[in-house]
């Protein structure tokens, strides 16, 4: 089961504002990853489904990160039904995201106390996941949609707590231009873990880009 409960994620999030996203199927190298992060400041960490037996290594994973990443939050990405997200929370996942918004994983986190933060495209989207007792929702495909479309949905739904991923950058322009918009927290992938530093095992080079993003935020 979860080790941490939803309001002690939200408070993770809420402290570090950015939730790095990644899979990698070889398990020793989603370890060194999520330690590296660790090691950076980072205390929410989302492993995405994506491959063939992703959820043999997120086990794998959260176990290693109970003993060597004792604050860290770690949740599983990528879901998009209710079966699924039973099987990561049963592994231990602290929360649970996904590319799209699906009542029935809303039921089966909100059961278990577990946050699920679903990916919206749209003012209604986000209104119903909010309905359905969404705290987090993650605006998807963020460079799609863009800071205006954050922007424009807080004007008339201030309380709204919105995670942006896809194309978020560790860049002080990117950052800044999400931060000002009125984002809660960022998701961040591809651009922390280029593949040449996954294939060089640079383990340093991903500590020093989470630090180096989190002073952004923080700044």
């Amino acid at each position: 089961m979860a080790k941490f409960d939803k309001l002690a994620v939200m408070q993770k999030i809420g402290a570090t504002k950015m939730v790095p996203v990644f899979y990698h199927k070889d398990v020793e190298i989603a370890k060194q990853v999520v330690k590296a992060c660790y090691d950076g400041g980072v205390r929410a960490f989302e492993f995405t489904n994506r491959g063939d037996f992703a959820h043999e290594v997120f086990a794998e994973v959260r176990k290693f990160t109970w003993a060597e990443c004792p604050k860290l939050a770690l949740g599983v990405g990528s879901v998009v039904d209710a079966p699924t997200a039973s099987l990561f929370i049963q592994m231990g996942a602290d929360f649970v995201v996904g590319p799209l918004f699906n009542p029935d994983v809303a039921k089966v986190c909100n059961r278990r106390g577990v946050p699920y933060t679903p990916g919206c495209g749209s003012v209604s989207e986000v209104g119903f996941a909010q309905e359905a007792g969404c705290d987090l929702i993650k605006v998807f495909p963020g460079d799609v949609l863009g800071p205006k479309f954050v922007k424009g949905l807080l004007a008339p739904m201030p309380w709204s707590k919105l995670m942006v991923t896809g194309g978020v950058e560790p860049t002080e322009e990117n950052l800044s231009a999400w931060f000002k918009a009125g984002v809660f927290c960022v998701g961040m992938g591809s651009k922390l873990f280029p593949k040449d530093v996954i294939a060089n095992k640079d383990w340093n080079y991903i500590t020093e880009k989470c630090r180096e993003a989190l002073h952004i935020i923080e700044k």
